[in-house]
């Protein structure tokens, strides 16, 4: 086994933004969100444990592994303080990541992000997780993607080869049991979602048929909380630019209170 993760960078720039995918998800979801920022700044997006090329490392769907592995690597590459967007399970984590280390984050954009709410659709995630050829992943596209999101082939083409890994469906399923437990998700207190002062962009599709929209009420008043009418649950890859865009918003955001 190995404890580095996996990365593919891009871009330059002053900034630099992580990007952490969500459960059965790869560093390529991002990466029509990447061609929108258009090399402004600096992306990360990694393969978080137990998926893709990072599906040696150990603690897939652990919090404290993950942040701890995603830290790990921000220290080897020497970077104290970066921007954060996380999506679904990612999301989480980027969460707890700025809540346990505020002074390493400038910013944390979470697009549709898990943890605000025991809602999850664990039997649709379960079977998302044991899909492996394109095919089967195709019968997730409306469910996950929203029914009227446009289809990326190529995107799916990618992802399908992603899940042909020896031993990725396996591990997939392992952390679904980790992070859906009698039907439910873990819950990240609201205090301490409160207690987050850098500047929170979050993103939810009002279609969101795995995390509900409803777990978006009641965030502080300083977030910025974009409701997207019609979208789906994968966000970075339906809507990318309007991601991209509030990312770039963060980032002016934080330069503004630095500045």
């Amino acid at each position: 086994m190995t404890s580095r993760l996996f990365a593919s960078e891009a871009g330059g720039g002053d900034e630099t933004i992580v990007l952490l995918h969500g459960f059965g998800g790869w560093h390529g979801v991002w990466s029509h969100l990447v061609e929108a920022l258009g090399g402004r700044h600096r992306t990360i997006a990694y393969d978080l444990p137990g998926h893709g090329r990072s599906l040696e490392v150990p603690g897939g769907g652990s919090a404290k592994a993950t942040i701890a592995a995603v830290m790990g690597d921000l220290d080897a590459r020497g970077l104290d303080r970066v921007h954060v967007a996380g999506h679904s399970m990612g999301g989480a984590f980027a969460t707890l990541a700025a809540i346990a280390a505020p002074e390493r984050f400038a910013s944390v954009t979470l697009l549709a992000p898990g943890g605000f709410g025991e809602q999850i659709a664990g039997p649709l995630l379960r079977r998302y997780a044991a899909a492996v050829t394109f095919r089967q992943l195709w019968s997730f596209v409306g469910s996950m993607r929203g029914a009227f999101a446009p289809y990326d082939d190529p995107q799916l083409e990618r992802l399908a080869a992603v899940r042909a890994l020896p031993g990725q469906r396996d591990a997939l399923l392992d952390i679904h049991r980790r992070i859906v437990r009698d039907g439910r998700q873990g819950v990240i207190p609201r205090e301490q979602i409160a207690s987050l002062a850098m500047p929170v962009a979050v993103a939810w599709g009002t279609g969101d048929a795995v995390l509900p929209v409803a777990q978006s009420v009641g965030l502080p008043s300083s977030f910025r909380v974009r409701l997207v009418p019609g979208a789906g649950h994968m966000l970075p890859e339906t809507h990318p630019a309007l991601c991209a865009a509030l990312i770039e918003r963060n980032v002016e955001a934080a330069a503004r209170r630095s500045g």
